[in-house]
């Protein structure tokens, strides 16, 4: 017998490079920063990212994003070093996208493409898969004849003469057909969703809101003791989860959110307008920040900002800085010189100085969260009171 053949079926993870322009006004830290981020997107897609290229504009090209030496320099390196895909940090233009396409002649894509890659795996229920089709179709339908053109080059030959306005026009009428079945299959999902909240009678309901990887699902895990999935990686959650809670004699519903982001694509907000009606209609908010993060102070305007969008800024809120175990401050010169803070450093510092409520927390340690438990129970009970003053089931 001839010796059998084996095939390897690991997957092959994509060698990825990052392309980012700096604008005036734009530190290149923060240009740094930012691919640093999208670096993160790429390995939570399953890829690895070899190299970054940035250039200093006025404003990204019109027709190519960067300039034309920039874009030669992106293709050789791209040949010589045998890369997949290439991500730019901003959205893409039909026009951007298909000129790029031609000139690299590998896969090309644009940071919202990327995370509507990340949130299509991450999707598991009918509302998360539905939402995130719809953003997909709605990313997709301008950039209709790029594909088409995309198609052509790859394949070529007999069958594949170019497939003329007819067939883009033929998409683009079942593109839309099935954006308006979907919306309506959101609407569907919606009222369902409506009818639930109502139904959960009197508790006073509390969302834990923050950019992705701050910690949410940690805290909802340790606050319900229930499992709810928590991975150190970006969109980890997409659907809302809602947990009965009880501190004390105190029962409440906690939801744990979609996480935010810088550049958060618009279409995917609209989209996700339904789920994040939990944070609307929440009676207390839990804003939580990875205070180890080191651009935390750029992450904490960005969730204000999104909540400012959807109407949710003006709720009560605690906020609770988290991960405060990994935290370095590069400011302190203790005696172990490794800048670690204990809780009363943090609560003497400038975090504490705030409008709402401020606690320092390390979910993950079990870090001072007896004091978390003690001001959430104050919030709650007194919303509680607030809401039902009469209400003899709540014992003092």
């Amino acid at each position: 017998m001839g010796k059998q053949k084996t095939y390897d079926t690991a997957v092959v993870q994509e060698r990825a490079i990052l392309v980012g322009v700096i604008t005036p006004g734009e530190k290149e830290e923060q240009t740094k920063e930012y691919l640093d981020e999208l670096a993160f997107l790429v390995e939570t897609a399953g890829g690895r990212v070899e190299k970054n290229f940035t250039q200093k504009m006025l404003k990204p090209e019109r027709a190519t994003f960067v300039g034309t030496g920039k874009l030669e320099e992106i293709k050789a390196y791209v040949k010589s070093e045998e890369i997949d895909t290439v991500v730019f940090d901003d959205e893409l233009s039909p026009s951007q996208l298909r000129n790029i396409d031609r000139e690299l002649g590998v896969k090309v894509l644009d940071r919202s493409n990327l995370i509507l890659d990340i949130f299509a795996s991450r999707a598991q229920t009918a509302q998360a898969k539905t939402q995130v089709e719809l953003a997909q179709l709605q990313y997709v339908l301008p950039r209709l004849t790029g594909m088409w053109t995309h198609l052509e080059r790859q394949k070529g030959g007999i069958g594949m003469r170019g497939p003329g306005e007819t067939q883009i026009e033929s998409d683009r009428r079942i593109i839309l057909n099935k954006i308006s079945l979907l919306k309506e299959r959101l609407r569907n999902i919606d009222r369902q969703n409506e009818t639930q909240r109502k139904n959960r009678g009197q508790l006073i309901r509390v969302a834990l809101v923050g950019y992705t990887n701050v910690g949410k699902s940690t805290i909802m895990n340790m606050l319900s003791k229930s499992e709810v999935f928590a991975e150190n990686k970006l969109f980890a959650t997409l659907d809302t989860t809602v947990r009965k809670v009880v501190i004390e004699n105190l029962p409440f519903l906690l939801s744990d959110t979609v996480g935010f982001i810088r550049k958060l694509p618009h279409h995917l907000v609209e989209c996700f307008k339904s789920t994040l009606d939990e944070v609307r209609e929440a009676d207390l908010l839990i804003h939580v920040v990875d205070v180890s993060h080191p651009n935390f102070e750029d992450q904490i305007h960005i969730v204000n900002e999104t909540l400012k969008d959807i109407g949710a800024i003006d709720k009560d809120m605690i906020l609770v800085f988290n991960k405060i175990d990994a935290y370095v401050s590069p400011e302190v010169d203790d005696e172990d010189g490794d800048g670690k803070l204990t809780i009363e450093d943090f609560k003497k510092s400038w975090m504490s100085h705030g409008k709402v409520p401020v606690l320092f927390i390390s979910a993950t340690e079990k870090e001072n969260i007896e004091e978390f438990k003690t001001l959430l129970y104050d919030k709650v009970k007194a919303a509680h009171v607030a809401r039902y003053p009469y209400d003899s089931n709540l014992l003092y």
